[in-house]
This record gives C-alpha cells, sequence and structure tokens, in this order.
C-alpha cells in the first residue's frame, strides 16, 4: 500500500485532541503533510473555540457512532478503518453529508476515536514552496473551516467554496490525498495558500481569531440578503459568540441593532457594552407585542430548539427571515475564501474583534466542560504559542 504524504515527509507536530466520546481532550503528538509545492507552514499562534468543537468532541452529532452500509451515504464524518490495513476514505459533502467509496464485500467498519476540532487559526507563516505567490515567511495568515474544495464546481468558481460537496474541513476530514486533517488546537499547520487568509495588521490575532468562524458566520448572510443598509433596523436573536460579532457588525453597517434575548439580565452588557440601540426580551409578551412590524432584519444565532413565529411576527412587510407575507427564510454556510477576506478587512477597518477568554493549551478541558454551561463571555481563544 503506497505511503501517504505524512508517512513519507512527516513534519512533527503537538496538540490535544479527544479520544472518545467522553470529549476529554489530552496531548497528543502526530503528522502534518510535508509542505506542498503550494502549500505555506503555520506556526500557530492562536486558536478560537467554537461552539461546534463541543458538539463535535462530545458526539453530539452523532459523527463518531453509527452504522455505515457499504456504498452508501453516511450521516457525518467520523475516523473510519476496515482494519489495520485498509482505510475507507470519504469527501465532505455540504449538507453536510459524506460519500464514501464502496467497501470490500464483508467489509467490518471499526470506528476509531480520535476527534481533533478547532477551526479559528491565526499564525505565522514559517516555510512556503515555490507555488506559492500569496504569501512569504513571517506573514501573518489565519485559516477558518475549510482547507481544501474541489476549484472546478459552481460553488468553487463563484468563490463559495463552502458550498463545495467535495470541500475539506479544517479538521475531522480525508483530503484529497486521504490524509488526515487535524484542526487547530496544535503548533503548526499545513495548508494550500488559497485557502490561507491575510491577516489584518491592525487586528489583535487573539481576539480576532473568532472572527474566522463567527465573524463570516452572520457577517455572509448580512451581504448575501442586503442587511447592510444604513438606518435599518437589525434584530440579533442571541447573544453569545455568534450575536455578539453580529451586534458589532450591524453597528458598523450603520443599522439599528436590537438584540433580541430571552435573559433580561444580558440587557446592561447589549446596550452598555457591545453598542446595541435596544434590547428585547423575547420571554416578555407585552414588550414583544409592542415590537410587533417594527425590524427590517432578523439574524437569528440561537442554537437551542426555539420557536420562530415570535420572531416573524416582529418583521416589516418584506422584512427577512421567513417566507411569510414575503418575508424571506434565508440560509447561509460560513464563508468562502474571498469573502472571508473581505470580513477580516472589514472588521479590521471598523474595530471589530470578538471579546474573548484567553486560555492555555493545558486548560482547554475546564473550558469546554464552562462552554458546554455557557459560561464564557464570549469565546475562548486558545493561546498556543505560549502554551
Amino acid at each position: 500500500m503506497a505511503k501517504s504524504p505524512e508517512e513519507e515527509h512527516p513534519q512533527k507536530a503537538f496538540g490535544w485532541a479527544a479520544k472518545d466520546s467522553s470529549g476529554l481532550l489530552s496531548p497528543f503528538h502526530f503528522s502534518r503533510r510535508e509542505t506542498g509545492d503550494g502549500d505555506v507552514t503555520i506556526k500557530i499562534l492562536y486558536c478560537g473555540v467554537c461552539h461546534s468543537d463541543l458538539h463535535n468532541v462530545k458526539n453530539e452529532w452523532g459523527f463518531t457512532m453509527y452504522p455505515v452500509v457499504p456504498g452508501c451515504y453516511a450521516a457525518m464524518q467520523p475516523i473510519m478503518s476496515t482494519g489495520e490495513n485498509d482505510r475507507m476514505y470519504c469527501s465532505q459533502y455540504y449538507d453536510p453529508v459524506l460519500r464514501c467509496e464502496i467497501l470490500k464485500p464483508n467489509s467490518k467498519v471499526y470506528p476509531v476515536y480520535l476527534l481533533f476540532c478547532w477551526h479559528e487559526i491565526v499564525g505565522t507563516v514559517t516555510k512556503t514552496r515555490k507555488n506559492v505567490k500569496k504569501f512569504k515567511v513571517g506573514d501573518r495568515v489565519g485559516v477558518g473551516v475549510l482547507v481544501d474544495s474541489c476549484k472546478r464546481c459552481e460553488s468553487c468558481q463563484q468563490d463559495l467554496e463552502n458550498y463545495c460537496p467535495q470541500m475539506i474541513l479544517t479538521y475531522n476530514s480525508y483530503s484529497q490525498h486521504g490524509t488526515k486533517t487535524y484542526g487547530g488546537n496544535s503548533d503548526i499547520v499545513v495548508v494550500n495558500e488559497h485557502y490561507v487568509l491575510r491577516f489584518p495588521e491592525n487586528l489583535p490575532p487573539d481576539a480576532g481569531a473568532p472572527l474566522l468562524c463567527a465573524g463570516i458566520t452572520v457577517y455572509s448572510p448580512m451581504k448575501y440578503y442586503g442587511m447592510t443598509e444604513p438606518g435599518k433596523h437589525l434584530g440579533v436573536a442571541g447573544l453569545g459568540g455568534l450575536g455578539h460579532v453580529a451586534v458589532k457588525i450591524g453597528e458598523a453597517f450603520g443599522l439599528k441593532v436590537t438584540v433580541i434575548s430571552t435573559s433580561p439580565k444580558k440587557e446592561d452588557e447589549a446596550i452598555n457594552r457591545l453598542g446595541a440601540d435596544s434590547f428585547l426580551v423575547s420571554s416578555d409578551p407585552a414588550k414583544m407585542k409592542a415590537a410587533i412590524n417594527t425590524m427590517d432584519y432578523i439574524i437569528d444565532t440561537v442554537s437551542a430548539v426555539h420557536p420562530l413565529a415570535p420572531l416573524i411576527s416582529l418583521l416589516k412587510l418584506n422584512g427577512k427571515l421567513i417566507t411569510v407575507g414575503r418575508k424571506l427564510v434565508g440560509g447561509s454556510d460560513v464563508g468562502g475564501i474571498k469573502e472571508t477576506q473581505e470580513m477580516l478587512d472589514f472588521c479590521a477597518k471598523h474595530g471589530i474583534t470578538a471579546d474573548i477568554e484567553l486560555i492555555k493549551m493545558g486548560d482547554i478541558n475546564t473550558a469546554m466542560e464552562r462552554l458546554a454551561k455557557s459560561d464564557v463571555k464570549y469565546r475562548f481563544v486558545i493561546d498556543v504559542a505560549s502554551s
């Protein structure tokens, strides 16, 4: 069996990984691939902690244990093996679904627990190769949710690599040459230059790291659905990792911003610290009734199951959330490389960063426990370089 690039020319790396569905992370030595002709090697300085990382390491989305029917579609991507020498390769689908190659008849599939997440990476270029044109050694750069795509499909041609049927995630996916992608809670990463972003010098690398996921996740739909007209009224449902960045971006666009939350305790934070114009308690029927037909846009960042009807009632005619009375439903999934660079430059221009709590690698398990309890304002960022 041919050796993988990681086996032939390994770059030794170190990080923290979850080895089972308990979600407990521990030190892990592994190999990155050698820097290819179009690649850059990055020394990781900081890496944000996204709530999706918690879902992954805890197996809350069921990625790690499920039956795989040979030749069919699987529901998400675990690390899978058909035995000692027989690996099953998968490619990521945006919805997300995985297409797996057909296994040999009667092959057995064994789940291998090794989840290595984190995808809000900021670091410094330490190595480039001959075909790299965008970056040089010493440049400060960022890497977000994806590290590869087919580059040929309609989505890729429109700079929407995040919707490519063969998109490769920064973590827990298989690259096109069959090697495992590991996330950013480590000391180095190797990425094709197309998927690496210039990180503006006036953006703090620690507080700027969450923009590579939280920032683009709210910026992209606001741009695509035209939720940027100065003076219009934006409702931001939820005030967490995504919501607090949405408030800042909305203000930068010149929008009137109202935070919509079930918790009255967040009003002072929303208005006096984050700069929202007003605050609406969604659990207060009288206040919700008074706000009917007042908003032009609502961006819903709430991850928990919740009714949408109360939000619909807040929209004006042609307001943008749901398809009732010409009210639009908008779907969005992070953003492409070009748009993510645009978002970083926009945030740098307007001084927008995430509000973070800096932690060391060794504190990651405590941080994950706190994240599960929503005990963070608003993002943890791992100080990789100092750990």
